[in-house]
């Protein structure tokens, strides 16, 4: 068949469209293959590129190692962190790792999802609006992942709709096998063989996380796409870890959810090699041993991840279970290929990680997150691993005090004054404040007078995106007699708009209409005393990611900037604010972008590590070293 079909790419060149035409009374319609993350055309393949593309792993290009992490039982365990977890170990040894996460909901993407449904939007630094465990993969593992790395129902079903209306299917009935299959094991295909870490080389694992559990209707194209994509790949190129919760019943570890689950898994093509139990407390031998035989899977397949002190230390406990021999015993993944630099390099990967999640804190520092989405915290899990990150780099310990931004109204200290004083009893008990980003005016007033205390008492204080804006509009009514000075996004009719729509976004369309993704910022003439500037290592200017529709009004800057308050930092026109400081506080600090996003466990964000160290009382120590 190989010879065959080599023989045809050299002596007929037909492509599929004219091999159809041939038999076809009419001539074909003209189509292009849409790409995925773009509307640049691609032409149709000659068909002997197509027969040889099966035959091959990963397009003609070098084979391709698939991790599959899927769950069951119930959703929300800890697939990401075990995802991100195994990529690391596989980087600790040398091996270049890609993730790809996939979510059967309908939706495009995430950008128009609650933040306290569904947990928070994250941003990529091409401007995708993608679900928060792509931000796991980017933090454990230091990549720089595209839109493309997060699968979602309706981007399959648009791209297949897409070529249907162009007639690439050739007047056949578009189904779901084989074409959504085919598009989504193209799409992991495709993306699995994209560089994400920099180096311009292709990953030698893609990790593939598929989201909610197995069993969901919505799931049922995934799982078929993924059984194809492991006959394909070959076994020992494919290794399923399945995540599974064990529940404590009267004290009795129960094994039946589990047993249920593999047998699910089992029952849709998928044979898993790893079960991953999930627990509070280390399981019971017998659990083991009952999971091993009923699950039909040996003993050393069953791994243990209890819960730890941190996530950051589940590696340590997944590599203390052997996890590593493990993965390359069932995969036809060496060591001894891996070149000697990236060994080294990932040996003082795993010493500096060990190092920085085994390190004992003795100092205690406290910080208060004033927000809309409290009762949610994941709606600001980059904030808080940003936080994380920084406390980890000082050896402190971070505790984090949640206060709902209503609760600080003054409306409540008659409706509910032991709520209202509360509050307010633990913001004064902070050592630092940070508002982070958010829509809507619900919670608004509350953060601005946060920020009010934070100023007046110089409490550390940063503002992100929507705490941006907020400590502006209050700074406005205190020193520039703007008593009404407000946000469009919250009065339209305002007489002081100090914060606007950004004139150059549509104001109909939602999805996707943000200033999104990576912009840079130019640090002014005359900043060189701004704290965040030295922050930043002094340079000239920083790119940071963005998300939001609404900036410091242009008219009103010479007017704040004459009572007090700098902006240090504005984009390339100069016309929009992106940094503001006050010279005469320990910090007070606000960026218009989202510098949590390109924070990393190793490398905490600068904006974030220099709160947390002012905070704490080291901000000196941070920026003189």
């Amino acid at each position: 068949m190989l010879q065959w079909a080599s023989a045809i790419a050299h002596q007929v060149p037909l492509t599929v469209p004219q091999a159809f035409e041939k038999s076809l009374p009419f001539p074909p319609p003209k189509f292009h293959h849409l790409r995925h993350d773009s509307s640049v055309a691609r032409r149709p393949q000659p068909i002997a590129q197509l027969l040889l593309r099966g035959h091959g792993h990963g397009h003609g290009r070098t084979t391709m190692h698939y991790i599959l992490v899927s769950g069951g039982v119930i959703s929300g365990v800890g697939k990401g962190i075990i995802a991100s977890s195994t990529g690391l170990l596989l980087q600790s040894l040398g091996f270049r790792v890609s993730c790809i996460k996939i979510d059967p909901y309908v939706s495009v993407d995430a950008g128009l999802m609650a933040p306290a449904e569904h947990g928070e939007c994250f941003v990529l630094g091409s401007g995708s609006e993608v679900d928060l465990d792509l931000g796991n993969y980017e933090r454990y593992l230091s990549l720089s992942l595209s839109g493309d790395n997060n699968i979602t129902t309706g981007k399959v079903y648009l791209d297949v709709i897409s070529k249907e209306r162009q007639g690439a299917y050739l007047g056949r009935t578009v189904q779901i096998v084989p074409h959504v299959v085919d598009c989504i094991k193209d799409w992991i295909k495709r993306v699995a063989h994209t560089s994400v870490d920099g180096s311009g080389e292709e990953p030698d694992v893609c990790i593939i996380e598929l989201g909610g559990t197995v069993g969901d209707i919505e799931s049922m194209p995934f799982l078929e796409a993924l059984t194809q994509l492991r006959h394909e790949a070959g076994s020992s190129n494919f290794v399923t870890i399945m995540v599974s919760y064990v529940p404590v019943i009267h004290g009795e570890q129960k094994t039946k959810p589990t047993q249920h689950a593999v047998k699910s898994v089992r029952s849709h093509g998928l044979i898993p090699d790893v079960i991953a139990c999930r627990c509070e407390k280390p399981l019971a031998d017998s659990t083991v041993r009952k999971i091993s035989l009923h699950c039909q899977v040996e003993m050393d397949q069953v791994v243990v991840v209890r819960d730890m002190p941190t996530i950051y230390q589940v590696p340590l406990l997944l590599r203390e279970q052997k996890m590593v021999p493990l993965l390359l015993s069932r995969m036809s993944l060496s060591t001894e290929s891996v070149p000697k630099p990236r060994v080294a390099k990932g040996d003082e990967l795993w010493e500096a990680w060990r190092i920085a999640a085994t390190a004992e804190h003795t100092a205690t520092v406290n910080v208060a997150l004033v927000g809309k989405y409290v009762s949610s915290p994941d709606a600001y899990m980059s904030v808080t691993k940003a936080l994380e990150h920084s406390a980890m780099h000082l050896r402190l310990n971070l505790n984090l005090l949640w206060i709902d931004a209503e609760h600080l109204e003054p409306h409540f200290k008659t409706s509910e004054p032991e709520t209202y004083q509360k509050a307010w009893d633990t913001l004064h008990s902070a050592s630092g404040l940070i508002v982070p980003g958010g829509f809507g005016k619900r919670g608004v007033l509350g953060m601005m007078l946060a920020s009010k205390w934070a100023r007046e008492e110089k409490i550390p204080f940063l503002g992100v995106c929507l705490g941006f804006q907020v400590a502006v509009m209050q700074f406005a009514r205190d020193h520039c007699s703007m008593a009404h000075a407000d946000s469009e996004e919250f009065d339209k009719d305002t007489k002081e708009p100090v914060i606007v729509y950004m004139p150059e976004l549509d104001r109909e369309k939602m999805g996707g209409t943000m200033r999104l993704g990576l912009h840079e910022t130019i640090f002014q003439q005359g900043s060189e005393w701004a704290k965040i500037r030295a922050l930043y290592g002094g340079g000239e200017s920083v790119k940071e990611r963005h998300r939001h529709r609404y900036e410091v009004n242009p008219e009103f800057v010479e007017r704040l900037t004459q009572a007090g308050i700098d902006f240090v930092g504005k984009d390339e026109t100069g016309q929009r604010m992106e940094i503001f400081e006050l010279k005469d506080h320990p910090y007070f600090v606000g960026t218009q972008f989202h510098a949590e996003y390109q924070s990393r466990v190793l490398h905490p964000s600068k904006p974030y590590l220099g709160f947390v160290a002012a905070s704490a009382g080291r901000l000196d120590q941070v920026i003189n070293p």
